[in-house]
């Protein structure tokens, strides 16, 4: 069994509580301008700005450090094209066949639909999967634990690295997701999590009028 290896926490900064409010804030109301936007430019970004927002993604915190994701970068458009076909032939059965009423619903102020041109036009489509076993530097393979958590916690750490730098993006969930798999070339052992759709918005982009809940409604404090 390995032992554990401990070093002192040298990265941690401390700060003045005026300033450890105001970077709370500002930090606040810069994610509140964060807007889910399904009307993208294809203007090129430069790969080394995702790359670097990846490895943002990758220091988000996870069970026993297995880090159990994998991200697959699409900027092939004939790539990008596969997966819209696959993609929007799963959406048409969701809305025409399997979603409630009531989900349908819920969907109805947000305008959307089976149509995805999105999944053509974006720069880039990142394909995030949970990983269920990992490969140690020494050949074992070993189960990950927490995986679902652990890759929606470096899904999010990923959505405002994007944001930080001036990109927009859109959380992507066709369901079976299956399909990415087989078009990536992914093994069965990984699960698609989402597909993180990001690039500039478009010049004439719009998002729909919605409304955040307000603290007292998604806080309590004991």
């Amino acid at each position: 069994m390995t032992t554990a290896n401990f070093r002192p926490l040298s990265s941690y900064i401390e700060y003045p509580v005026d300033e450890m409010k105001q970077r709370a804030t500002s930090f606040r109301k810069d994610m509140q301008r964060r807007r889910t936007v399904r009307h993208f430019s294809d203007r090129p970004v430069p790969r080394e700005i995702i790359e670097e927002c990846l490895l943002t993604a990758g220091t988000a915190p996870n069970g026993a450090n297995l880090q159990p994701w994998h991200f697959v970068v699409v900027s092939d458009p004939r790539v990008k094209h596969e997966i819209r076909v696959a993609a929007e032939e799963e959406e048409a059965e969701f809305y025409h066949r399997r979603a409630p009423k009531e989900w349908l619903e819920a969907l109805a102020p947000l305008g959307t639909d089976e149509h995805k041109p999105f999944l053509d036009i974006a720069p880039y489509l990142i394909a995030i999967f949970g990983k269920n076993h990992s490969e140690l530097p020494d050949g074992r393979r070993v189960k990950n634990y927490y995986v679902h958590e652990s890759v929606g916690i470096a899904a999010g750490f990923l959505i405002a690295a994007l944001h930080n730098v001036g990109l927009v993006s859109l959380t992507h969930t066709p369901s079976p997701m299956g399909f990415l798999n087989a078009i990536l070339d992914r093994p069965a052992d990984e699960k698609p999590f989402l597909l993180l759709v990001t690039g500039f918005p478009a010049e004439d982009a719009q998002v729909p009028v919605i409304q955040k809940k307000p603290l007292e409604e998604i806080v309590t404090f004991i």
